[in-house]
C-alpha cells in the first residue's frame, strides 16, 4: 500500500477521534498527558469519550456537513474501532489526514479480504472458505470439514456475527441463524493458546511491539490478559515479526493488534493469524499501569509523527476485563493491593458490555 503524506503535529495541535467508546476515552486521556487536544466524533450522545474532551460532535457518521465542521477543527484523523463506514472516511480523508490511512480498513473490514491479505503474505492461518448461500455452506464444509465457524465477513466482534457449526447439525439452519449473504467459514482450531501482538508502526517505518500477550476469552469476550506470554522466546520473536510484516506490508501508522492462535506442531508451537485489529487493542490494556508507555500513548506518538517509545515492562502484568455487572464489584477492587481499577464511566451496565478492567504488576519469583 501506498504511504500517506507525513503528519507532524506540536503540542496544543488536536487530534480528531472517530468513536467515543472506551478506547477513544483513554486515547483522548494519553493524548492530553502529551500536551494534545482531542475532538471525539460519535453518534451517540452517551459516549464515555466525551466525559474526557473539551469540544465533542455528536451526530451521525452520514451527516457530511457534521463531519465537514468536525474535519475544520482537527489536524488529523484517527479512529477507536474498525467499522468506520466507508462513505465516512472518505469525506475526512478528502480533507485531513486519517490515520491508520482509509485503505486500511478495505482489507480489515472484510474478514474474507484480511485472511487473502495475510495468506498473500505467506503467512499461515486457519484453512477458510468463502459462503455466499446455503448450497457455498455445504460446499465448503466438504471442503474444510468439520467443527467449523461460519462468521458474516463484517461487523463481527466478540463473538457475535458466528455461529460454530459441529458434525450432524443442521447447515441449513445455521445458514439461516447468521441471516447474511457475505460470509467465511473457518475450520476450528484445536489451539494450545491464545496470543496476540500489540504493535505500533510509525511514519519512518520504524516498528515497535509489546511484549506477546496471552489471552483468556469468556463466552467469546477477553476476559484476562497475561504478559509475557507462556510461550518460547523463539516462538514469541516470531510473533514479533508476524505484527511488523503486516504492520509493513499495509503501510500502517498507529497502533494494531494482531491475534495468534499457538497450535502444538510435532512438540513445537506454531502459530496461525486470527484476526487484525486496526486499532489499540483490548488486549493491550496491561500497558497503561504495566509498562514504561501505554498502547494509547504509542498510538498519539505514531499518528502525531512522533518518535515512538520502546516499551519497558514493569513486571508480570494481569489484565482483567469487568464485564456487565462485575463493574459493580468495583469497590473490592480497589482494596487489592497492587490492583489498578480503570471504570469507563459507561451509563447502562448491559451483559457482555465491557465496563472497566484491573490490571496487577507484579515482580517474577
Amino acid at each position: 500500500m501506498n504511504t500517506v503524506k507525513q503528519v507532524t503535529l506540536a503540542p496544543g495541535d488536536t487530534i480528531g477521534i472517530l468513536g467515543g467508546g472506551q478506547l477513544g476515552r483513554m486515547l483522548a486521556l494519553a493524548a492530553a498527558r502529551l500536551g494534545l487536544k482531542c475532538q471525539v466524533y460519535s453518534p451517540d450522545p452517551d459516549s464515555p469519550a466525551f466525559d474526557v474532551v473539551q469540544n465533542a460532535t455528536c451526530a451521525e457518521y452520514a451527516d457530511v456537513e457534521a463531519l465537514e465542521l468536525f474535519a475544520a477543527d482537527v489536524n488529523v484523523v484517527t479512529y477507536e474501532f474498525e467499522n468506520v463506514p466507508a462513505a465516512t472516511a472518505m469525506v475526512l480523508a478528502a480533507r485531513r489526514p486519517v490515520l491508520p490511512d482509509t485503505r486500511v480498513l478495505e482489507t480489515t473490514q472484510d474478514r474474507l479480504a484480511e485472511k487473502d491479505f495475510v495468506t498473500g503474505l505467506g503467512l499461515a492461518t486457519t484453512r477458510y472458505a468463502e459462503v455466499s448461500s446455503a448450497a457455498g455452506l455445504r460446499a465448503a464444509v466438504a471442503a474444510i470439514g468439520l467443527p467449523a465457524v461460519l462468521k458474516t465477513r463484517r461487523f463481527g466482534y466478540d463473538g457475535k456475527g458466528q455461529v460454530t457449526i459441529r458434525a450432524g447439525d443442521d447447515l441449513d439452519a445455521a445458514w439461516a441463524r447468521l441471516a447474511t449473504r457475505a460470509a467465511i467459514l473457518e475450520a476450528f482450531v484445536p489451539f494450545e493458546r491464545e496470543i496476540s501482538v500489540v504493535a505500533a508502526r510509525g511514519a519512518d517505518g520504524r516498528v515497535v511491539s509489546f511484549d506477546v500477550t496471552e489471552n483468556e476469552h469468556h463466552n467469546h469476550i477477553l476476559k484476562v490478559s497475561r504478559a509475557p506470554a507462556r510461550i518460547a522466546p523463539t516462538l514469541a520473536d516470531e510473533a514479533r515479526t508476524i505484527a511488523a510484516t503486516i504492520a509493513e506490508a499495509l503501510g500502517y501508522i498507529g497502533v494494531l493488534g494482531v491475534e495468534m492462535f499457538v497450535v502444538a506442531d510435532n512438540g513445537k508451537g506454531r502459530l496461525l493469524v486470527n484476526e487484525i485489529a486496526p486499532r489499540v487493542h483490548n488486549s493491550g490494556h496491561w500497558t497503561l499501569d504495566g509498562c514504561s508507555v501505554s498502547q494509547f500513548e504509542q498510538h498519539i506518538r505514531a499518528i502525531a509523527g512522533w518518535p515512538l517509545a520502546e516499551p519497558v515492562r514493569h513486571g508480570e502484568v494481569t489484565m482483567t476485563n469487568l464485564i456487565g455487572d462485575e463493574v459493580e464489584d468495583y469497590a473490592r477492587w480497589l482494596t487489592v493491593p497492587g490492583a489498578t481499577v480503570h471504570l469507563y464511566g459507561k451509563a447502562a451496565v448491559r451483559p457482555g458490555r465491557k465496563m472497566g478492567h484491573v490490571t496487577q504488576v507484579s515482580q517474577p519469583r
